[in-house]
Parts: C-alpha cells; sequence; structure tokens
C-alpha cells in the first residue's frame, strides 16, 4: 500500500507554555506547531480585526465610493467567475444597497466570451447600463485596456483587488489592493476581504457626513455580510492569517446561529451538511463547488443571485440547480482526469513510476473543457506532487491552469517563463498556488519545455516527492470523541494554518470496501487496547490483507443515525 506518494513527515512541535493552561493539550500542542505563543492569539472576535486604513488605497478608494453613493451616482459592480468573484460581487451589492446606494446592478463575464477581468469588451457591454461609476472587484489590477476603454467613454472605475500586479498599473481614478505594498499586514485578503473592508470605510466616512441622520436610518450592521465573506475567503485558498481567521470564524459563527444569507443555508442543505455544527471544511467542499460550478459551465451569475437571493424557496430552486451543474462538471472532471492519466503514462520517463516524470507538468487535450482545467491540475498536482498546467481550447487561443505545490511560486515561475523566453505567454496572472494562462497552440511544446525548465531550477528535489505534514502521533486516550470534537472547533483550519493531521501504527483488525470504492478499516494502537474506526475515501482494496500499518489520518466526528464517535479519516497507508 505504500507504493509511490508523499512521505509523512512530522512537522517541528512547539510546547505552547504561554497558552492557557486549560487548553486541550492536543490542541496546546497543534496551535505551537503553527507558530501561535500567546492567549491574545486565541482570540477571534471582531475587535481584533485589522483596520480599512492597513489596506492600501482604501482612503482614496473609499472617498471616490462614499461620494458616488451620496451624490446618488449609477453603481456596477464587475466580477470574477469564481466563487471569491461572486461572493465579492454578492458582499458589494448588498452592502452598498444597505449603506443607501439608489443603483447598484453587477456584471460577471462569462469565461467563454469574455475571459477573466475588465476587458474593453467588457466595458461595452457595461455601457448598456449607463454606469457612473465602475468597481471591479476581484479583478482589475491588471486590466489597464479596460480602464482606459471605461474612461473614453466617461465611466469612471474603482478597482478593488487582492492580485499581484502587472508591471504597469491601470489609470483607475482610484485602486484598492493590499499587494500594492511589499508586506501589507492585509496581504492575504481575498477578493472579498478587500471589497468588505472597502465597505467598512466608506461607512465610517458616511456616518462621518452625517449621511445616516439625514436619512433617518442606523448604520448598517455590515458584520451580516460575514458568512459570504468567510465563503469566498475559504474558496479561493487565502493563506488563513490571524486577520483572515477572524473573518472566516465569525463568518461560520453566523452560519451555526442560523443567520447567514437564504443561498448560502440552501447551498449547504443540499450537499447534506449540517449548518449548526459547519466548520470551513464544509464551505470549501460542499458549497463552494456548488457555486463554482456555475462559473465553470455556465454563467456565474446564476451563483450570485443564488447568494444574493432573500427568498428561501428561490435560493433552494437556484441550489438545486447549481447542485445539478456541480455533478455535471464531476462527470466530466472524471473523464477528463482519465485522459490525463492516459497522457502520462505516453511521456518518456528518466526514471522510475512518479519520479522520472518532468519537474513541472503542462498538459493539453483539444478535447477538454476549459470550464474544469482549473479541478484537473489541482488532481493531477495531489497524485503525482509536481506543479501542473493544463490547458483546453479557447477559440484561437489555448487556456490555462496552473497549480502549484508548497515551495513554489507559481505565478513567478510563469513570469520567469515568459522573461526568459518572450513570446511564449501571451497573458498570465494569479497566487502563489494558482494562476492563470493564455498562448498561442503553436507556442504549446515551448511552454511544456520551459515550464519543466523553470521549475526544475526553483523547486528543491525535495520538495518533488511531495509530503504530508502532521503533528506527530496521538496517544491511544486520546483517540476519543472529546479530541475529535475539540479539534472540529478549534479552527477555523486552512491554507496556511492547516487542519491537524497525526500519524501513527496500527494493528488492523477488519477490513472491508464500502460506497464507491472506499476502504473501511477497524484499527488499534499498538500501545493501547481501544478499537477505533478509520476510512481512506476513494482507496481500493490492497491485494493482500493489512496487518499492520502506518497511518496519516485527521481525528474527525463520525455522526451515524444519531451516535456520534471518533473516526480517523486516512490520507496515506503505509503496510509494515
Amino acid at each position: 500500500m505504500a507504493g509511490a506518494g508523499p512521505r509523512i513527515v512530522r512537522r517541528a512541535s512547539g510546547r505552547g507554555d504561554a497558552l492557557p493552561d486549560d487548553l486541550h493539550p492536543v490542541l496546546r500542542r497543534v496551535y505551537a506547531a503553527r507558530g501561535l505563543r500567546g492567549p491574545e492569539e486565541l482570540s477571534l472576535s471582531l475587535d481584533r480585526l485589522l483596520a480599512p486604513e492597513a489596506v492600501y488605497g482604501m482612503e482614496a478608494g473609499a472617498e471616490l465610493l462614499a461620494g458616488a453613493v451620496q451624490s446618488g451616482a449609477r453603481i456596477l459592480l464587475v466580477g470574477d467567475f469564481d466563487a471569491d468573484g461572486a461572493t465579492s460581487c454578492a458582499v458589494g451589492v448588498l452592502g452598498l444597497r444597505a449603506l443607501g446606494a439608489e443603483t447598484v446592478h453587477y456584471l460577471v463575464p462569462n469565461r467563454f466570451e469574455y475571459g477573466y477581468g475588465l476587458s474593453p469588451e467588457l466595458v461595452t457591454v457595461a455601457a448598456d447600463w449607463r454606469p457612473d461609476l465602475l468597481v471591479t472587484v476581484d479583478n482589475g489590477t491588471a486590466s489597464r485596456a479596460g480602464v482606459l476603454e471605461a474612461q473614453r467613454r466617461g465611466i469612471r472605475v474603482l478597482v478593488t483587488d487582492h492580485h499581484l500586479p502587472a508591471p504597469e498599473l491601470p489609470p483607475a481614478d482610484a485602486i484598492v489592493n493590499p499587494n500594492l505594498v511589499e508586506g501589507s499586514a492585509a496581504r492575504n485578503l481575498a477578493g472579498v476581504g478587500v471589497i468588505f473592508y472597502v465597505l467598512l470605510a466608506v461607512r465610517a466616512r458616511l456616518r462621518a457626513a452625517g449621511w445616516f441622520r439625514r436619512r433617518g436610518i442606523e448604520p448598517p450592521k455590515l458584520a451580516a455580510l460575514l458568512d459570504l465573506v468567510a465563503l469566498g475567503t475559504v474558496a479561493d485558498l487565502v493563506p488563513l492569517d490571524y486577520n483572515n481567521r477572524i473573518l472566516v470564524a465569525q463568518g461560520l459563527a453566523r452560519i451555526r446561529a442560523g443567520r447567514c444569507r437564504p443561498g448560502l443555508a440552501a447551498l449547504l442543505d443540499i450537499a447534506g451538511r449540517r449548518r449548526r455544527a459547519a466548520v470551513a471544511a464544509d464551505l470549501a467542499f460542499a458549497a463552494a463547488p456548488r457555486l463554482n460550478a456555475a462559473g465553470r459551465l455556465e454563467d456565474m451569475a446564476l451563483g450570485i443571485e443564488c447568494l444574493l437571493a432573500a427568498d428561501t424557496d428561490a435560493a433552494q430552486a437556484m441550489a438545486a440547480r447549481l447542485d445539478a451543474f456541480n455533478r455535471e462538471r464531476r462527470a466530466i472532471e472524471h473523464e477528463m482526469h482519465a485522459q490525463a492519466l492516459e497522457t502520462l503514462e505516453s511521456l518518456p520517463r528518466e526514471g522510475p513510476e512518479e519520479e522520472g516524470l518532468p519537474a513541472g507538468l503542462c498538459l493539453f487535450d483539444p478535447r477538454w473543457h476549459q470550464g474544469v482545467i482549473g479541478i484537473l491540475a489541482a488532481r493531477i498536482r495531489e497524485r503525482f506532487h509536481r506543479p501542473v498546467i493544463a490547458l483546453a481550447p479557447a477559440g484561437d487561443l489555448l487556456k490555462g491552469s496552473a497549480r502549484s505545490v508548497p515551495g513554489l511560486h507559481i505565478r513567478d515561475t510563469l513570469e520567469a517563463v515568459a522573461a526568459r523566453n518572450p513570446g511564449i505567454i501571451e497573458r498570465f496572472g494569479g497566487h502563489a498556488m494558482a494562476a492563470g494562462l493564455t498562448l498561442a497552440p503553436d507556442r504549446l511544446a515551448a511552454l511544456q519545455a520551459a515550464f519543466a525548465a523553470e521549475v526544475d531550477r526553483r523547486l528543491a528535489p525535495e520538495d518533488r516527492g511531495g509530503t504530508l505534514l502532521t503533528d506527530g502521533a496521538l496517544a491511544a486516550a486520546e483517540l476519543d470523541l472529546g479530541t475529535a470534537q475539540a479539534l472540529r472547533e478549534a479552527g477555523p483550519w486552512g491554507q496556511g494554518f492547516p487542519e491537524p493531521r497525526f500519524d501513527g501504527e496500527f494493528e488492523v483488525l477488519d477490513q472491508r470496501v464500502v460506497g464507491e470504492a472506499h476502504l473501511k478499516l477497524t484499527v488499534r494502537p499498538l500501545d493501547g487496547a481501544r478499537c477505533v474506526d478509520a476510512i481512506a475515501f476513494r482507496t481500493p482494496a490492497p491485494e493482500r490483507a493489512l496487518c499492520r500499518v502506518r497511518l496519516a489520518y485527521r481525528l474527525d466526528v463520525n455522526e451515524y443515525r444519531g451516535s456520534r464517535s471518533a473516526q480517523l479519516l486516512v490520507e496515506r497507508i503505509e503496510a509494515l
């Protein structure tokens, strides 16, 4: 069962002596390993959030938008077609309406017609709304041509974004982006976090100007938007630094208390997730994929309308349509994954199995769906522990989606490829772990060679086989429901603040395949007498019966027919 795959490596641990004495001992160890040093870092209350002024460009951006609200300007938000873009749009629309904006609409580009961002073609469509102000959310920093077209038409532009800048910024009326200054404390905000902060700053300016007093209303409680902020933040895989953990924790608290938007409630319900016990993983693996499915296969407007819906019945109907899209997306992805594996099998190898593959994988198939290549790249990365670019036809061009591994900044890698090989890539942009690009079909072979060479230069050999970092072993007495519940409630866990993973040696007492090829085990730790259930999803039965194993696993709460118990969610099995 061990075979090729990531190595199990224990992360450096900490004692957590400065953490509270009444903290669960396993949590003390886990928190210390993630760099928490004192009780003040455990508080996730809203008063601990960074001030809006921590975000670059906030003063000019908030002044522009507050002025538009007070003057009754027609405001049009321009979003993106992923979950961060959809939640950014919904938060912007709901927030501006709550602040008293008279006319607020949104426009989200169809990825198959317009591509990403504020393009000149999209500005032409936007002009039909006769906007006075365009507000980009989760895009715009690289949209120089689109901003110029808007200005040519006499439309002001406010860019709110979090993506890394191109060499030349667009000449917008204002740009709010924490990543325009190096080392910003707010640098890890998702696009939805940026627009939420803009709304906070606009509210402060409107309050100071007497706007709410003159209208005879109380300033709106923008914390009501935090469920959507949490969804977009988790979905975009930005690092959950202290500030982002506050945003996500507060959003989850609203969901658990039954105070989330009807659309988000419907997405969780149709996925079979319990709202009153929601955790970040429910947003990442249940709500976000269904929301993203609209943008991947058709039009993200359906997803945004679901989040905006005030009526429960309407929200449930839209969630059902999104769920159907997600099932279709999964079928397409399954077929593409099989085709990708066939392609990889045919590649010449310089060594055994995965070790002989290029350092960076760049895959193309003319049959692939451009809305699903991002998921495909992620799946292949997980399987082969390599940075991956997956490409699909997009009109006269190829469109690619890249996913990286720890230790390699994928957007910077693409920038280096473009610099060393002028003309290979037409456009690119993204983050440390995910990026997008376009190129001409006749440049594919050159990209494949250049990408592999650049990754080979940048990625250390020890980072190419993949590792499963664990928090060490749990004692037999700690493999219980109390520990599992404490870990579940202790998050939010996510990118940069990973959910605890443990490893240990066990005796296998029973094994069988359940559901769709999931391996179900009953195991007993070698240092204890208590048995515990374990499950390894999408894992075939071993050729020979397992006897003793080393497992890398997460400890979670299993609920079945009203009964709750501790369960190991197995991520790696090594036969001993």
